[in-house]
């Protein structure tokens, strides 16, 4: 079987993986280069139970499981490494108005600022992780073209349907008709756009901003902060040291249309200032060192908050794996091994992908396709 991915980001490239691990021949067709998007600007934090009570449950403690597996086979097989471990998370507390300090429930990192409360743990070394995620989809990546996957630059444009238009059979890209036995859009928020070839449902794209710091604490802790600002709102950055010597810092969110290409995603004005003056509320030694990133992209987001991934409604061989907002790094393993279940089995075998059908939700109008 010959599978068409479009889309280069954590799912494409973990689907790309599993399939063709599997023995299945696989294309993935990229226009702005592997994990150009959100799969290289997000975080890379990692949960097991996190999603615990909803759908995503089992997918997640699937996925977390996954995740420490490839880390360890792919490290021996290919010598890939993407600086996954294991790390303890900490909710902590600041202000821009106040000293929180006195109020701190546990011991303090000490390159914490004076004024921040640690509230609690949240995660430990055995429920929680963390990876550079441009580091893993591109790693995701070669491991599948170690397997005998084709990596293609281009844009895909529209499907390719038969005759009697009830099954794809490929994809048009950059102008040309490209066959395949099976087509999976793995294009993030960007699957609007597949709204104008099939009848799937809105995706949006929330966008996020995000900071890196040549900076290495002396505690590898994931923070999830909240900071009380001058206005008297309250703002939730993320704050994750990485094993290379940086520290990733994300916040401040923003709802605005997508360009149509991904490479022209642009921040919002002032937004990495604001982030940073948030940095040193939390700590002046970060927010003082030097910035080496600055960086927006717009995550992926469904109306109903889970992602759509299994077969088109009505096409057949047309298949979607899209719309994981927060937990696409998280769950791009197990999102891979599905896809590939199902199109080479015919059913997954390890999660459940009922609840995340794409027809639980009405087919967007065409006509109402809106990016810039």
């Amino acid at each position: 079987m010959h599978v068409l991915i479009c889309g280069g980001g954590v799912i494409g490239a973990c689907s790309a993986y599993c399939l063709a691990k599997a023995g299945a021949e696989v294309t993935v067709v990229e226009r702005a280069g592997v994990a150009n998007a959100s799969s290289g600007k997000s975080g890379g934090f990692l949960a097991v139970d996190w999603c615990a009570g909803s759908a995503l449950d089992e997918m997640a403690r699937r996925s977390f499981g996954l995740h420490a597996e490839l880390a360890e086979s792919l490290r021996e097989a290919l010598d890939l490494d993407w600086g996954y471990r294991s790390v303890e998370t900490l909710s902590i507390a600041a202000s821009q108005k106040r000293n929180f300090s006195e109020h701190s429930r546990m011991p303090k990192p000490a390159w914490l600022a004076e004024r921040v409360m640690v509230h609690d743990r949240i995660g430990s070394t055995e429920t929680t992780a963390q990876l550079d995620p441009a580091a893993f989809t591109r790693a995701m990546m070669r491991a599948a073209e170690a397997q005998g996957a084709q990596l293609q630059e281009g844009v895909a444009e529209g499907i390719v349907m038969s005759p009697d238009g009830k099954r794809a059979t490929g994809a048009v890209i950059d102008g040309k008709d490209t066959k395949a036995d099976a087509v999976l859009i793995a294009m993030g928020p960007w699957l609007i756009l597949a709204c104008r070839w099939l009848p799937l449902p809105r995706t949006f794209g929330l966008k996020g901003h995000s900071l890196v710091f040549r900076f290495q604490p002396d505690n590898n802790a994931t923070l999830f902060a909240e900071i009380e600002t001058e206005e008297g709102d309250v703002e939730t950055p993320e704050i994750v040291p990485r094993v290379d010597g940086t520290t990733y810092v994300c916040g401040l969110s923003s709802q605005a249309l997508m360009p149509e290409d991904p490479a022209r995603v642009t921040s919002d004005e002032g937004a990495f200032e604001k982030l940073r003056q948030l940095t040193a509320c939390v700590s002046t030694e970060l927010a003082d060192a030097e910035i080496i990133a600055k960086q927006a992209c717009h995550r992926p987001l469904i109306e109903d908050g889970l992602p759509f991934i299994g077969a088109v409604a009505g096409v057949e061989d047309a298949y979607i794996a899209k719309g994981h907002s927060v937990w696409g790094m998280l769950n791009g393993p197990a999102t891979g091994e599905a896809m590939a279940e199902l199109l080479l089995q015919g059913a997954p075998q390890h999660i459940d992908l009922t609840p995340f059908n794409s027809a639980r939700q009405p087919p967007l109008d065409p006509d109402r396709v809106d990016v810039k």
